[in-house]
Protein backbone atom coordinates (compact mmCIF):
# COMPACT_ATOMS: atom_id res chain seq x y z
CA UNK A 1 0.00 0.00 0.00
CA UNK A 2 1.18 3.76 -0.93
CA UNK A 3 2.05 5.47 2.19
CA UNK A 4 -0.61 9.08 2.48
CA UNK A 5 0.85 11.91 1.47
CA UNK A 6 -0.43 14.62 4.08
CA UNK A 7 0.43 18.03 2.64
CA UNK A 8 -0.76 19.64 -0.50
CA UNK A 9 -0.30 23.10 -2.34
CA UNK A 10 -3.54 24.93 -2.63
CA UNK A 11 -4.09 27.41 -5.47
CA UNK A 12 -6.86 30.09 -5.52
CA UNK A 13 -8.76 30.12 -8.28
CA UNK A 14 -9.49 33.66 -7.96
CA UNK A 15 -6.04 35.33 -7.40
CA UNK A 16 -3.42 32.67 -8.18
CA UNK A 17 -2.10 32.44 -4.41
CA UNK A 18 -0.29 28.92 -3.32
CA UNK A 19 -0.37 27.71 0.30
CA UNK A 20 1.27 24.89 0.85
CA UNK A 21 -1.35 23.11 3.89
CA UNK A 22 -1.06 19.97 5.83
CA UNK A 23 -4.44 18.16 5.19
CA UNK A 24 -6.57 16.39 7.72
CA UNK A 25 -6.35 12.73 8.07
CA UNK A 26 -9.56 11.63 9.10
CA UNK A 27 -12.03 13.94 7.49
CA UNK A 28 -12.74 16.30 4.31
CA UNK A 29 -12.13 19.85 5.00
CA UNK A 30 -14.84 21.44 2.88
CA UNK A 31 -13.86 25.24 3.36
CA UNK A 32 -10.59 27.09 3.06
CA UNK A 33 -9.82 31.20 3.51
CA UNK A 34 -7.82 32.16 0.70
CA UNK A 35 -4.57 33.42 2.44
CA UNK A 36 -4.12 35.56 -0.46
CA UNK A 37 -7.41 37.36 -1.29
CA UNK A 38 -9.53 35.68 1.54
CA UNK A 39 -11.95 34.25 -0.60
CA UNK A 40 -13.36 31.00 0.91
CA UNK A 41 -13.13 28.04 -1.31
CA UNK A 42 -15.72 25.47 -1.16
CA UNK A 43 -15.46 21.93 -2.80
CA UNK A 44 -16.17 22.08 -6.76
CA UNK A 45 -19.36 19.23 -7.59
CA UNK A 46 -18.13 15.97 -7.22
CA UNK A 47 -15.53 16.40 -5.04
CA UNK A 48 -15.67 15.98 -1.16
CA UNK A 49 -13.56 18.76 -0.21
CA UNK A 50 -11.27 21.48 -0.86
CA UNK A 51 -7.81 19.76 -1.54
CA UNK A 52 -9.61 17.51 -4.14
CA UNK A 53 -11.04 20.44 -6.37
CA UNK A 54 -7.74 22.70 -5.29
CA UNK A 55 -5.02 20.95 -4.48
CA UNK A 56 -2.20 19.36 -5.76
CA UNK A 57 -2.49 16.48 -3.70
CA UNK A 58 -6.47 14.81 -2.96
CA UNK A 59 -7.59 14.36 0.38
CA UNK A 60 -6.03 11.28 2.47
CA UNK A 61 -9.29 9.56 2.94
CA UNK A 62 -9.53 10.13 -0.98
CA UNK A 63 -6.14 8.36 -1.48
CA UNK A 64 -7.30 5.55 0.76
CA UNK A 65 -10.23 5.19 -0.90
CA UNK A 66 -12.78 5.82 1.98
CA UNK A 67 -14.03 9.20 1.94
CA UNK A 68 -17.80 10.91 2.55
CA UNK A 69 -19.80 9.91 0.01
CA UNK A 70 -18.17 11.26 -3.13
CA UNK A 71 -17.60 9.00 -6.03
CA UNK A 72 -14.67 11.00 -7.80
CA UNK A 73 -11.65 8.10 -8.49
CA UNK A 74 -8.97 8.42 -5.95
CA UNK A 75 -6.44 8.50 -8.57
CA UNK A 76 -7.47 11.69 -10.54
CA UNK A 77 -5.24 14.10 -10.94
CA UNK A 78 -6.91 17.52 -9.69
CA UNK A 79 -7.18 20.76 -12.20
CA UNK A 80 -6.46 24.17 -10.43
CA UNK A 81 -8.37 27.27 -12.12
Amino acid sequence: MTERQLTSELTCPRCGHVSVETMPTDACQFFYDCKGCGTRLKPKPGDCCVYCSYGTVRCPPMQAGDCCGSTAPANRTPVNE
